[in-house]
C-alpha cells in the first residue's frame, strides 16, 4: 500500500463514503434512520430468541445490553465485508476508465461502516442507561479495538473484493460465510458458553478479540489481553496477505471488469 499516494487521494476517498452514504439511504421511506432500526431490531430478535426463549447466559447483565454490546462489533465487521466484496464490481466504470490507487474503492466502504458504528454506540451508550449499568474506562479503549478491526475488515476486504472481480460466483459465498463466522464468534452468547476443552479454538478466530474487547469496554469486563494479541497478530497477517493479493490482481482489474 502506497500510503503517500493514498494521502494524495484522501479527498476522493472522502467523496467515495459520501455517495456511498447517500446510495444507501437514497430513496428510502426512513432514510438514515435504517441505521437505528437495523441494529435494534436484530437486538430485539435475538433477545427474544436467544435470551427468552433458549435461556442463553448473559454474564449476570441483561440479555439486550449483552446481545448489543457483540452486535456493535460484528455489524460493522458484517457491513464492511460485504460492501468491500461487491465494492470493484459496483464501480467498474470508474475502474475501467480513469487511473486512481484501486485500494480506496473497498477502503471507503469500511468508511461507512464506521459511521454506523459511531451510531450504534451512542444507542449502546443509552440502553446502558435505560438498564442502569455503568460505563467505566474500559470504554476508553474501545477506538484501539475499532482500529485493529479496521486492520482485519480491510485485509479481508480487499482480498474479497479482488477474488469477487475474478470469479463473480464469489458474492453470493460471501453472505453464507457471514452467517456461519457470526454463529462461530462469541456474539450472541458468553465465552463461559463454550465448554471448557474447547475454548482454546476461539483464539483461532481474529474476530474473537474485538468482539470480546469492544464488549468488555462498554461493560466493564476484564479484557483478554491474551485473545488481543492473537487477534491483532491474526489481523495483521490477514491484511498483509490482502494487500499483497490485490496489489498482484489490480493489474487484470480494467481489462477483466
Amino acid at each position: 500500500m502506497n500510503l503517500t499516494e493514498l494521502w494524495a487521494y484522501r479527498e476522493l476517498a472522502w467523496v467515495m463514503v459520501v455517495k456511498d452514504l447517500k446510495v444507501r439511504y437514497k430513496q428510502t421511506v426512513m432514510g438514515i434512520a435504517w441505521a437505528v432500526i437495523q441494529p435494534l431490531t436484530m437486538m430485539l430478535i435475538f433477545s427474544l430468541i436467544f435470551g427468552r426463549l433458549a435461556k442463553i447466559p448473559s454474564d449476570g447483565y441483561p440479555y439486550p445490553v449483552f446481545v448489543f454490546s457483540g452486535l456493535l462489533a460484528w455489524n460493522f465487521f458484517a457491513s464492511s465485508i460485504s460492501s468491500s466484496a461487491g465494492s470493484l464490481i459496483g464501480a467498474s466504470n470508474l475502474v475501467s476508465k480513469v487511473y486512481f490507487p484501486r485500494i480506496i474503492i473497498p477502503i471507503a466502504t469500511i468508511g461507512v461502516s464506521c459511521i454506523d458504528f459511531v451510531i450504534s454506540a451512542v444507542l449502546m451508550l443509552l440502553l446502558m442507561l435505560f438498564y442502569s449499568q455503568e460505563v467505566t474506562l474500559n470504554i476508553l479503549f474501545v477506538p484501539f479495538f475499532l482500529f485493529g478491526l479496521m486492520i482485519l475488515s480491510i485485509g479481508l476486504g480487499s482480498w474479497l473484493a479482488s477474488i469477487t472481480v475474478m470469479y463473480r460466483d464469489f458474492k453470493f459465498v460471501v453472505p453464507y460465510m457471514i452467517q456461519i463466522w457470526m454463529y462461530l464468534t462469541p456474539v450472541l452468547y458468553p465465552i463461559s458458553f463454550v465448554p471448557e476443552k474447547w475454548r482454546w479454538l476461539l483464539y483461532l478466530n481474529p474476530m474473537y478479540g474485538w468482539i470480546n474487547g469492544i464488549r468488555a469496554s462498554f461493560l466493564g469486563q476484564e479484557i483478554d489481553a491474551l485473545g488481543i494479541l492473537v487477534s491483532l497478530v491474526l489481523s495483521i497477517s490477514i491484511f498483509i496477505l490482502g494487500m499483497f493479493y490485490f496489489e498482484k490482481t489490480q493489474r487484470k482489474f480494467a481489462d477483466i471488469i
